[in-house]
């Protein structure tokens, strides 16, 4: 390794750790950053100001123009903003739309482009091998490639290794490869990437775990835990999610149960969980995003070893928007409101409350499902922009809820955004008859007594 290389590279450096960690920390070693969406600006932003030499690569160019131009693209994410516009005045941050210019001056690669799922359920690895080739084209020996896209188990030692290595012409040994997991959330990815959790990290060498967790080491606050190799990295990530997945589900079939145990089945949940070796989740109208509906498949679909646990918690997760649609009609009719006669407002669309996202959002099948037995369906959202495939399903958009004007037989709260916390309910209800409403998320029990509201929670009995 030549000695201009040693100076700008961490893989394979023979330096004193301490000089190691000067290099990133100065801006010596340029880091490209390869996808900036909801998590991979923030992750640039954080790898900026921690270097201080940092190029995003993105191919909408509206997102790139933005960013040179000190501007965030992102919404709900609280000190994301102010961050980029003063890392940009500083020059610590830019953006390029040509990955493989990134490519060819980064000495450390990161990768945090979306891992799609097809209309089968199957893995979809196209965004990320397409990136892989990119970073290929300008690999140099001494580079580190890190990975931190969510990857079904063994994707880096099956398919995207053996990519960089045929691409660039170069071996593992002369250039490093690891596997760190995205653990963050929307709306706290700042907060989650500086060190609110442990830092998982898997190398595809002993010498790729130990540059990587130097590098994060610099990045996060908290402990960095070293695996043995990336594929029980990339396990972590997907077993983190697939848990939360069956725990849900787990508490949606116990929901289920509230009417024939004439209990509240959150009571009893909240009151387990006060015991430590238990921890059940909430149940609601649905688990919708862009990661624990998907993560199940990377296990499900990818492996020839059954997994019925797994497939039975989406089958659950997947039918409670039906569940809760069936709840807004199910006491309609008991008021004598037949589906063809009734109007049902739905509240929220995106998948969770302030979050602009609504890949898998429960709202989507709950409009279908009112809509297909003839009821007029009426939706609203605060933050979501494009609204057509609502509107595709059979909804009318409501922009702005005005209970003085607007008069439903049931509402549906399927997504608790702040802003419906205004909205008076009872107000929405017909003269001679209570307002239905159905709380998919548990977020407004103190309808639950009023007279001018029949109010049905998920697992709260009657």
């Amino acid at each position: 390794m030549s000695s201009n290389v040693s100076a700008t590279r961490l893989y394979g450096s023979t330096r004193p750790e301490d000089e190691q960690i000067t290099a990133l920390t100065s801006g010596d070693v340029p880091v490209g950053v390869y996808g900036l969406g909801k998590m991979g600006l923030p992750l640039a932003a954080v790898y900026a100001e921690t270097t201080g030499n940092v190029t995003g690569a993105d191919i909408d160019p509206d997102v790139v123009e933005g960013i040179n131009a000190g501007r965030s693209h992102i919404v709900g994410e609280p000190g994301l903003d102010e961050l980029v516009g003063e890392l940009v005045e500083d020059d610590a941050l830019a953006a390029a739309t040509e990955p493989r210019d990134v490519a060819a001056e980064a000495g450390i690669h990161v990768v945090i482009v979306p891992t799609l799922v097809d209309d089968g359920g199957h893995p979809d690895l196209s965004v990320i091998e397409a990136v892989t080739n990119d970073i290929a084209s300008g690999l140099d020996e001494g580079d580190l490639v890190i990975f931190e896209s969510t990857l079904p188990p063994r994707t880096c030692r099956d398919v995207l290794l053996p990519t960089l290595e045929a691409e660039s012409g170069l071996s593992l040994g002369e250039f490093g490869l690891a596997f760190c997991p995205e653990r963050t959330a929307s709306g706290r990815a700042l907060k989650d990437i500086r060190g609110a959790y442990p830092k998982v990290v898997g190398g595809a060498d002993e010498e790729s775990t130990r540059a990587a967790a130097l590098v994060y080491d610099q990045i996060s606050s908290n402990e960095v835990i070293t695996v043995s190799d990336t594929t029980t990295a990339e396990a972590v990530k997907v077993f983190e999610g697939v848990y939360r997945d069956v725990n849900i589900a787990l508490a949606n079939e116990l929901a289920t149960h509230a009417d024939e145990f004439e209990i509240d089945v959150t009571e009893a949940i909240d009151v387990a969980n006060t015991q430590p070796f238990c921890e059940l989740h909430t149940p609601g109208a649905g688990v919708g995003g862009h990661c624990i509906p998907y993560y199940p498949q990377f296990l499900i679909n990818e492996f020839e070893t059954d997994a019925p646990l797994m497939q039975t918690a989406r089958d659950v997760n997947d039918g409670m928007p039906h569940v809760t649609a069936q709840s807004a009609l199910d006491e309609l009719q008991t008021l004598g409101v037949d589906p063809e006669d009734a109007s049902v407002l739905v509240l929220g669309l995106t998948y969770r409350a302030g979050v602009k996202e609504i890949r898998k959002a429960p709202a989507l099948p709950i409009v279908e499902h009112l809509a297909e037995v003839g009821v007029d369906v009426l939706a609203t959202d605060p933050i979501l922009d494009d609204t057509s495939a609502f509107e595709d399903a059979g909804a009318t958009i409501v922009d702005d809820v005005d209970t003085d004007d607007l008069t439903v037989d049931a509402v549906v709260l399927v997504t608790a955004h702040e802003a419906f916390e205004d909205i008076d309910i009872p107000a929405l209800s017909h003269e001679s008859r209570p307002v239905v409403f159905v709380d998919g998320r548990q977020a407004a029990t103190t309808y639950r007594d009023h007279e001018n509201v029949v109010y049905e929670g998920i697992g709260l009995h009657d």
